[in-house]
Order: structure tokens, then sequence, then C-alpha cells
């Protein structure tokens, strides 16, 4: 489990990277001197250029070699990072995001690749499970360390703290990953990745622009126009096309279609968790991001502690079951929060919370072993990427819905003030959202996955 856990190095510093950031954005928001709802801008920004980037990244490691694409990617990302905390303008800090995403896009993604092809399916979810551990703690440090550092010192060392992180894993993956390649390549969809790219982009950030003043509406109705249309394009282009950028046909597996579009309305739902949650308690309650922090981190932590139980979940009950109830369970959670007022004790927050990413982890946790429980080995590299995209593209969309149902409700007063009211409204509807996964689910069939999961071993051993 040497691998897991260095390629868990770079999760770790991605995700404390997007958990400091969050705990920081009311702060980032009063020194650019820009509304904290357009910094929205600076979550989409990030997820749309790893969902444009990261279908080229299979290709790429495929082409160039796994630790090589590795390597590259870690370096981007810390010259992001470094860009990030330089930056003095909006359109600075969105711009160096997009460079951060460009290194998020290889990084996480091939990393992952790496693993799956190093390891047998039975061993999955213990693989799973033990990369996302480390990757886990960025999330469970990042609040109370991004508050703290917010609070005391100064935010844009919340950026700088990935450089020696970032170093560190350059180290590792020199001397432990092996620089797999594809003996016989496929040529690059040069004609897909300029349809698919341009698509997301306007597509994503037309409507995350939208509702903010950055540019006029017609500019945001042409964005998205323009990127629905090069999207459908790109569907009709792979379709035709025998080796598309990513390759539509795997939807015609159960289990991978299921996961994806379960998977999209799921994230949609809890992806815009860390945006709404720390401007909930920091502008909304008048919390300082220290004590925000101190709250936020607990939904990881409770995703930590449910690692070590998902597989044996997993195998009682199966896929299905599972992601069903879990899927409602998680968004009732979600739904919760709208009940938090000034008045509600702190204990009470966190142990929601800590409860809510038990479940939110379970259901993250199914969904990657389910994605890849039924694809051989030749499809392994596309099936990542197409995964990828979808997961950055619903959080993506997570975050834009969010903000776009918090500034309805707060033009609805009449006001530019955010107010603590303003949040329920958001938080109903995304987990509204988040529950239209569960009907996605009911679909597969009860068995389904169980060469991943073990739960038909578990019924063939219970009949005599």
């Amino acid at each position: 489990m040497l691998i897991p856990l260095i390629i868990a190095c770079a999760l770790f510093m991605e995700n404390l990277d997007s958990a400091v950031v969050s705990t920081a954005l009311p702060a980032i928001a009063r020194d650019l001197h820009v509304d904290p709802i357009a910094l929205k801008l600076a979550f989409t920004s990030y997820l749309l250029s790893i969902a444009v980037f990261t279908p080229v990244s299979g290709w790429m490691a495929d082409r160039f070699g796994s630790q090589t694409v590795f390597r590259a990617a870690i370096v981007v990302f810390i010259g992001g990072s470094i860009l990030c905390g330089t930056s003095g303008s909006l359109e600075g800090f969105v711009a160096a995001r997009i460079v951060q995403g460009l290194g998020g896009a290889m990084m996480v993604p091939v990393g992952r690749l790496v693993l799956l092809r190093s390891i047998e399916k039975r061993d999955y979810l213990r693989a799973l499970s033990w990369l996302t551990i480390p990757g886990l703690i960025g999330p469970v440090l990042g609040p109370p360390v991004g508050g703290f550092i917010t609070t005391f010192f100064d935010w844009r060392w919340i950026f700088w703290i990935n450089v020696p992180i970032g170093v560190l894993g350059l180290v590792l993956v020199s001397l432990y990953i092996p620089n797999i390649r594809e003996a016989e390549m496929r040529r690059l969809d040069v004609v897909g990745f300029l349809l698919s790219g341009f698509g997301l982009a306007g597509f994503v950030f037309g409507v995350a622009a939208s509702g903010i003043g950055l540019l006029p509406h017609e500019v945001v109705g042409t964005l998205i126009g323009f990127g629905l249309a090069l999207l459908v394009g790109y569907v009709l282009h792979a379709r035709r096309s025998p080796n598309p950028l990513v390759d539509l046909r795997l939807l015609s597996i159960p289990t991978f279609r299921a996961s994806v579009v379960g998977g999209l309305f799921f994230r949609v739902g809890n992806g815009a968790l860390p945006f709404l949650l720390p401007l909930l308690l920091q502008v909304g309650f008048g919390m300082s991001p220290f004590q925000s922090g101190m709250l936020t981190f607990a939904a990881a932590a409770g995703a930590i502690l449910m690692k070590v139980t998902a597989p044996p979940i997993l195998r009682r009950f199966g896929f299905r079951r599972v992601l069903v109830a879990n899927g409602l369970i998680s968004a009732a959670f979600l739904a919760t929060c709208t009940l938090f007022t000034e008045a509600t004790p702190g204990a009470v927050i966190f142990t929601v919370l800590l409860v809510g990413g038990f479940f939110r982890s379970l259901q993250f946790t199914a969904l990657n072993g389910l994605a890849f429980s039924d694809l051989d080995q030749p499809r392994m590299s596309q099936a990542t990427s197409f995964s990828s995209v979808t997961q950055q593209i619903s959080v993506a969309l997570g975050v834009a819905v969010a903000a776009a149902v918090l500034e309805a409700t707060r033009a609805g007063r009449g006001e530019l003030t955010l107010m603590a009211d303003d949040f329920a409204p958001a938080f109903l509807a995304v987990a509204a959202i988040s529950t239209l996964a569960s009907l996605v689910f009911l679909r597969l069939r009860p068995d389904a996955g169980s060469e991943v999961s073990g739960h038909k071993l578990v019924q063939a051993a219970k009949t005599p």
C-alpha cells in the first residue's frame, strides 16, 4: 500500500488547498474589495480548469509516462499556488486558480490511474480507502489551519504552504511511482478536446458569472448558449469518432452510468457545502475564520471515521441499497443546515457536520468503487478521465446553483448585505437536487458491482 499513500500526498495538497480557500473566502473578498458571492468564480474556475484538462491527462500519462506527468502536474500546482498568494484583484485570483486547476487536472486522475493499474479488482475498495485517508487529512486540517492563518496572519499564506508539501510529493513520486506507459498509443482526439474544452468553459463560466455584474447579460447569455452548442457538437462528434476524448459509450455499462449520472446529482448538492457553510458562519453569524474553521472541519473528520467501515458495509448490503438509502440520509443532513442559527450551540453544529460527513464519505467511496467495478483494463484510462470530469463539473454547478439561489434570496429583500436567513433556501435547493441521485441508483441490479463489494459472496455463503 505504499503507492496509494504516496499518491495521497498529492490529494492531501489539493484537498488542503480547497479547504483553506473555503474558510478564507470572506477575508479574501474583503481584501480584494469584491462581493463574497462573486468569489464563486474562484471555486468554479478551479473546478472548470480541472474538468477541461482532465480528459487529456490519461492520454498524456499513456504517452509520456505516469511519473513524468505526475511530477509536472505537481510543479504546475505549486506555481499556481504562488500566483494565488500574490494576486491583487479578482481577475488575477481567478486566473491563478485556473493555473492551479491545470495542475490538479493531471495530478489526481493520473495518480488514481496508477493505482488502478497496479492492483486487482478485489483490492479496489481497500486501496481506495487507504488512498483517501491521507487525502482527507487535508480537509480536516484545512479549516482550522486556514482559519488560524487568516485570522492571525494573512490569507495569502494559505497558498504558500503548498510549496513544501509539493516538494515532498515530488521527491516521493520520483523515488517510488513507476513511469507506466501504454505500449499501443491511441491518437489524441484534438477536435473532441476543443469542442469539450470550449463547450465546458463557456457553459460553466457563463453560469458562474451570471448575477454578479462581472460581464454584461448579453455576454453571459452568449457564453452559455455557445457552450451548450459546442457540447452538443461534441456528443455528435463522439458518436462518430473511433477514439473520442471522452468515450460516451462507457455510459452503456449500467454500473458506470449509475455512478456518473447519480454521482452528478449527489455532488451538485453536496459540492455546495464548502462554499455555503463558511459564508453562513462568518458572514451570517459573525464568526471569525478561526471559529468557523474549528466547526467546519468536523465534516472531514466524520469522513475519516467512515473509511474503515465502508468495505464491510458494502459487503453486507451491496452497492444498490447503500447508495439509495445513504444518499437520502446525506441529503437530509445537508437540509439540516437550514436549522442553524446564531443561538445554535457550537457543539450541536459540530455534531451534525461530523455525522453528516460520515454518510457523505460513505457515498463517495461507494460511487468510486461502483464506477470501475465492471470495467476492463483497456478502458480504465478513459473511464478515469470521464469520471473525474463529471465530478468537477457537478461540484462547479453545485456552487453556481447555491450562489444563484443566495443571490436571488438577497435580491428579493432588496438589499446587498447577506443575512443569515438568506442561506436556508440555498441549502434546501441543493439538498433537493441531491435526493434525485437515489432515483438513479434504484435502477441498479441488487448484485450490481458485487465483484468489488463482495456482496454476492456474502449472500452465497448464507445460502444452504
